[in-house]
């Protein structure tokens, strides 16, 4: 699989990532001989960026990632993972002190000396201002706890303020079809200054694969479930902040567009892969089926211009005017 560079920290990471939030916790249950067969079947397809978190599982993600990587010496994976939502979201905990800390247990939940990107995990917006927090990341990578640190964000106005700051290294936002805002001006500007984008939520919680109808029941403790309307986190992270109804029909007409040969959810892979800008995007999957199907989106032909064509006007037409506002 083809590799592209974090400009700003020279890593490289495989076009189709794989994102772990679904092997740690809040999408229902997971088999753990299941998640490890989802690592290798993607590390087999040529994945070599894994994404992960210290909330994921409460530490479960990093764990199995450590586990299945200790079983693999020979595999070169960057991985990522992410710090600060085990905390109450104020500015205030934001400081050297809790990094040190927090990079401590991830450090030793995936079994490294160093990590190879951290990330701030959606901070609130007060931090993209404050330099005692890029200086106390800066420290980290001085320390050599982190080889480079990013962000990931929920609005295109914080991407924008990270992408200023001179050393990250790369910005997590969610870009999909059916969120296109990052386009406007986030991309552009991560190019020019040689920052990463690492693209997630590509297949609106599910909604883009278009295995869903109206009538679909998720577990209770699957967040699609229990965040619909962000009762436990930021909306945009459940369906991309789309309301369900009109997701599913918004979904069934992005599904007749998809080329031959093409899956609903590999379109939406190949969508986002294609636009100029984007590192890597970190589609997740429960089980190794979808592992191999994502990873297979970068093998299909290019998609032609009448598609990205269809595929905006539907966007312009069902989905702009509930999520650019907001996000």
């Amino acid at each position: 699989m083809d590799e592209r560079v974090f400009g700003r920290s020279g890593q490289w990471a495989s076009v189709v990532g794989l994102g772990t939030w679904q092997l740690g916790a809040d999408w229902g249950e997971v088999d753990a001989k299941e998640a490890l067969a989802v690592l290798e079947t993607a590390a087999e397809a040529g994945v070599t960026f894994f994404d992960t978190a210290d909330v994921y599982g409460d530490g479960r993600s990093e764990d199995t990632i450590a586990s299945f990587l200790r079983g693999r010496p020979d595999l070169h994976v960057l991985v990522a993972t992410k710090m600060g939502r085990r905390v109450e979201q104020i500015p205030e905990n934001y400081v050297l002190d809790n990094f040190r800390e927090w990079n401590d247990r991830s450090r030793r939940n995936l079994g490294v000396d160093r990590v190879d990107l951290v990330q701030l995990h959606c901070p609130p917006s007060a931090v993209y201002s404050s330099d005692e927090v890029f200086d106390a990341l800066d420290t980290l990578v001085e320390e050599e706890r982190v080889a480079a640190y990013g962000v990931s964000v929920e609005t295109c106005a914080q991407a924008l303020a990270a992408i200023a700051r001179p050393n990250v290294a790369s910005v997590q936002i969610i870009l999909n079809p059916f969120r296109m805002k990052p386009l406007h001006e986030v991309l552009p500007a991560a190019r020019e200054a040689g920052v990463g984008i690492i693209a997630r939520v590509p297949l609106a919680s599910g909604l883009l694969s278009g295995k869903y109808t109206k009538d679909t029941v998720f577990a209770a403790d699957d967040h699609r479930t229990f965040n619909r309307h962000g009762e436990a986190f930021d909306q945009g992270e459940t369906f991309s902040g789309v309301d369900y109804a009109t997701g599913i029909e918004a979904a069934a007409e992005f599904a007749a567009l998809a080329p031959e040969g093409y899956t609903p959810a590999q379109l939406a892979l190949r969508w986002i892969v294609e636009q100029d800008g984007v590192t890597t995007v970190i589609p997740g999957a429960r089980n190794p089926g979808q592992a191999r199907a994502n990873a297979t989106a970068v093998k299909l032909p290019p998609l032609p211009e009448e598609t990205f064509t269809a595929i905006r006007e539907l966007y312009d037409r069902r989905i702009k005017d509930q999520v650019e506002h907001r996000w």
